[in-house]
C-alpha cells in the first residue's frame, strides 16, 4: 500500500510551512550531500555521541551481518548535540528524500491547516527530536549515523491519524488505485513500524536493516498525542482533490 494523495479541507489554500520544509530538505540534499559524504557523516545524528558527548572523529567498526564493516566519521558541530537537529535535514540517498517528501507533501497540509503554521513548525522540530532520542533511548552505543526526516514525518502521521482518521487517502494496493480512509493506510503502516521496532529491541539497527524503526514508532506517539489536543479545533468539510 503506497499513498500517492489525500482528502484536503477545502479553501485552506497553500501549506508554507510545509512546502518550506520540504525545500530545505531538498537544498540541503542537493547542494551538500550530493557528492560530499563527509557533510552527510558530519551532521548526521550517533546515538553513542549524543549519550557520551564524545565526538567520533576516526572511524567506527559495527558488525553488518556477520560482517566487520567501518562506519566513517567526520567532526560535527559544536556541541555534538546540534546533530539532533541537523540530521532531520539529511537523507541517504534519492529514494530516501523521495519517499519521505511525498509522505510529508501529502499528509503536512492537513495537520498545518489544523494546528497553523507556528504551531506547525514547532510540532514538526519537537517530533523529530523526540524520534532521535527514541532510537537512541534503545540504542545507545551505537556508533551508526542516524539521518532523515522519517521521525518528525511519522509525527506528522500520528497527528492526522487522530485529527482525519476518516479522510481517504489514494493509494496504489495490488497494482490498483483505490482510496481508503486515513486509519486503514496509516494504521498498517503504524502497524508495521510497531511490528519492526519490537524486533529492534532485541537486535541493533545494524542487523535490521539500517532503519531507525524506533525512531519512527517514537514520533508517530509524539504525533498521536499532540494530535489529540487539535483533534476538534478548526475542523471544516472535506472535498476529495488528489494530493498533486
Amino acid at each position: 500500500m503506497f499513498p500517492i494523495g489525500d482528502q484536503n479541507e477545502q479553501g485552506r489554500g497553500l501549506a508554507y510551512v510545509t512546502l518550506a520544509f520540504i525545500a530545505i530538505n531538498v537544498a540541503v540534499f542537493v547542494l551538500f550531500q550530493l557528492g560530499n559524504e563527509a557533510f552527510t557523516y558530519a551532521f548526521s545524528a550517533v546515538p553513542f555521541e549524543i549519550t557520551t558527548g564524545e565526538d567520533l572523529v576516526r572511524p567506527q567498526p559495527v558488525d553488518v551481518g556477520g560482517e566487520r564493516l567501518l562506519i566513517p566519521q567526520e567532526p560535527g558541530p559544536e556541541p555534538i548535540y546540534l546533530t539532533l537537529l541537523t540530521s532531520m535535514f539529511m537523507h541517504g540517498g534519492i529514494a530516501h528524500i523521495g519517499g519521505n517528501m511525498l509522505f510529508l507533501f501529502i499528509f503536512g497540509d492537513n495537520v498545518e491547516h489544523r494546528m497553523g503554521p507556528i504551531l506547525f513548525a514547532g510540532f514538526y522540530l519537537l517530533a523529530g527530536l523526540v524520534a532521535s532520542l527514541a532510537q537512541i533511548l534503545v540504542d545507545p552505543n551505537s556508533v551508526v549515523p542516524t539521518l532523515g526526516a522519517s521521525g518528525a514525518i511519522s509525527g506528522v502521521l500520528g497527528a492526522y491519524l487522530v485529527m482525519f482518521p476518516g479522510n481517504r487517502v489514494t493509494v496504489f494496493l495490488f497494482r490498483f488505485l483505490t482510496a481508503v480512509p486515513a486509519i486503514v493506510a496509516i494504521g498498517m503502516w503504524a502497524v508495521f513500524q510497531f511490528l519492526n521496532g519490537y524486533g529492534q529491541l532485541f537486535a541493533s539497527q545494524e542487523t535490521t536493516g539500517g532503519v531507525a524503526y524506533m525512531a519512527h514508532i517514537g514520533g508517530f506517539v509524539a504525533g498521536v498525542v499532540v494530535g489529540l489536543l487539535f483533534r476538534g479545533a478548526g475542523s471544516g468539510r472535506a472535498r476529495p482533490q488528489p494530493a498533486f
